[in-house]
């Protein structure tokens, strides 16, 4: 396979000089941590199959922590709730608007308190969905329906939800596709291993997009 060469043009500066997931720790009662074995194993999968080199290890980080802007790439999952204060919401916009990027992926029940908690982030917009055109679904690997239907949730369509500051997507929200399942240890969920290959040929493409805007 060809490698990828691609430019970042994220401010962020990492020390390691490699690629780095931070995991979003965030209050409300949702599991932020689960599946801690994810972010190592897309990693890992980059780092094999493209020419991003990455530092592949769990890590999270806090909004509050000025170490946020370490991390051009932040990952959020979970189920059920989450709650951003004023201050978490203004610091999580300043993030986003300076370079950052964010991968929320509904790992169940998380949709309604995404929508809710991203308004405080940005009242003036709402995420729109993408469609199947859009450069990510063919970054790397080519995904000519979206999203990937890794669990079954409630059986819905899976989609891919963005929002955009002027042309660069700055958030991207996967619902009724759970691609991060697909991710972690082969153990953890029972997945196929041609359903865990096609998740994380999705998160790279998703990793490359983000890069590449």
């Amino acid at each position: 396979m060809l490698l990828l060469i691609i430019s970042c043009a994220v401010i962020f500066s990492q020390s390691s000089g490699d690629f780095q997931i931070a995991r979003l720790k965030y209050n409300g009662g949702g599991d932020w941590y689960n599946d801690p074995s994810a972010e190592v194993n897309l990693l890992n999968f980059i780092e094999q199959n493209t020419n991003i080199e990455v530092d592949a290890k769990y890590q999270f980080v806090e909004i509050s922590s000025d170490e946020v802007f370490s991390y051009p790439f932040l990952f959020m999952t979970g189920h059920g709730n989450v709650v951003f204060s004023k201050d978490e919401a203004e610091r999580l916009r300043l993030y986003l608007e300076n370079g950052g990027f964010i991968y929320i992926d509904d790992d169940y029940g998380f949709n309604n308190a995404v929508r809710r908690e991203m308004k405080k982030v940005f009242p003036e917009k709402d995420f729109v969905e993408l469609p199947f055109s859009y450069g990510l679904y063919n970054a790397f690997y080519n995904f000519e329906n979206g999203p990937p239907k890794t669990h079954e949730h409630d059986k819905n369509v899976p989609q891919g939800f963005g929002i955009f500051l002027d042309e660069r997507l700055a958030v991207y929200f996967t619902y009724e596709s759970n691609p991060s399942d697909g991710w972690a240890d082969a153990t953890v969920h029972n997945n196929p291993p041609e359903k865990r290959e096609e998740a994380l040929k999705f998160g790279t493409n998703i990793v490359v997009w983000a890069l590449s805007q």
